[in-house]
């Protein structure tokens, strides 16, 4: 497919680091919760979002970025491959069943 026509979300997410276990806790609004039990330090809970949401979605890792709050509980991240329903659909799909 042509990089262009590639589907991205771009979503807000709210991120709780130092959490005892991880977990999407849901939608507030437009923007999406989660709780990851990697501290906030050198990049670690930023890892444990990515891997997290990318498990959700059932995509690789690399398909999830964050792209801008690198260093804030406030983050824009950007999913690769998916259109913003289907991300929408699979992240329900995976909170339900957690």
């Amino acid at each position: 497919m042509d990089e262009a026509m590639t589907p991205r979300t771009v979503m807000p997410v709210k991120v709780v680091p130092g959490s005892s276990r991880d977990a999407i806790v849901g939608w507030l609004g437009e923007t999406l919760k989660v709780r990851v039990s990697a501290p906030p330090e050198r990049g670690k809970a930023n890892a444990a979002i990515t891997t997290l949401l990318a498990t959700a979605l059932g995509t690789d890792r690399t398909a999830v970025t964050v792209v801008a709050g690198n260093t804030t509980h406030r983050k824009m991240v950007e999913v690769t491959g998916l259109a913003e329903m289907e991300v929408r659909r699979r992240l329900a799909h995976y909170a339900a069943r957690s």
